[in-house]
């Protein structure tokens, strides 16, 4: 070891670990897990509950509580992260599942379909509520015939983070046998009570640059964005929608996504 790199190193050796701790609290979790290799007083302070609990939401008790897996909550700060990120939880009710993103540590919720708004949903001749092995959720909607497909979405902004701009992702498959969905469905995002800010036109099937493969086995395409302020108390809506009369087969939907953008 050389001079200088000793000197360094006798330098880190007299910095307080609780100082560490609270420097690199504030930076992302990728740096944080970075800082790890830097030195073993980085290791130790990056795997410290203080610097995680800086890092998970500050109503993540909260969350966790009225989750169905209220017990995540006694984990280390990190085990208890790196959990949400790759295992969403399901909320109380079950037609809402939350995580957290790997990069950035702010908040994604999921709609799930029971949580949604879906035209003739409660109806069996036209759509069927059915259990699948690779949903987070306990019942998806599988399509069974319609020819008026309209599929509503809506969260309130306080439960996401602030200062974020979220991408919302309407998530599905197919049946082997579906129909009439190289046809475009038309996609619209907007805060309610307000002028749709974010509309467009999407064809399904078959996929193009659009829908995308997800790691979970379903698909999604995104819907639209919006920026959530500081603050702000309201809700978004989203909704799919097609009314061209053609009949309709085949769709399953799982819910509709809320997660940030430019995460990494």
């Amino acid at each position: 070891m050389g001079t200088d790199q000793k000197t360094r190193m006798d330098i880190i050796n007299k910095i307080p670990e609780e100082c560490i701790s609270k420097i690199i609290s504030f930076t992302s979790p990728r740096d944080v897990c970075r800082s790890s290799l830097v030195h073993s007083v980085f290791r130790a302070a990056a795997d410290s509950d203080a610097v995680w609990e800086k890092i998970l939401p500050s109503d993540c008790r909260d969350i966790i509580s009225q989750s169905s897996s209220p017990h995540l909550y006694s984990l280390p700060k990190k085990t208890l992260f790196f959990h949400l990120c790759d295992h969403p939880v399901l909320m109380a009710n079950d037609n809402i599942s939350f995580s957290l993103d790997k990069h950035t540590g702010k908040k994604c919720y999921m709609v799930g379909a029971k949580g949604l708004s879906i035209s003739w949903g409660d109806s069996p001749e036209y759509w069927q509520w059915t259990s699948i092995l690779e949903s987070r959720f306990p019942l998806v909607a599988k399509l069974i015939c319609v020819w008026w497909l309209e599929v509503k979405g809506r969260i309130e902004t306080k439960l996401l983070s602030s200062n974020t701009t979220y991408g919302v992702f309407f998530v599905f498959k197919f049946w082997r046998i579906h129909i009439a969905f190289h046809r475009p469905v038309e996609l619209t995002v907007n805060f309610e009570g307000r002028v749709c800010e974010s509309s467009k036109k999407v064809i399904l099937d078959p996929p193009t640059n659009e829908p995308q493969s997800r790691m979970d086995g379903w698909m999604e395409v995104e819907m639209g964005e919006f920026f959530n302020g500081n603050g702000d108390d309201g809700s978004v809506m989203c909704r799919l929608f097609d009314y061209d009369g053609y009949i309709k087969r085949g769709l399953v939907v799982e819910g509709i996504e809320f997660r940030p953008k430019c995460s990494g």
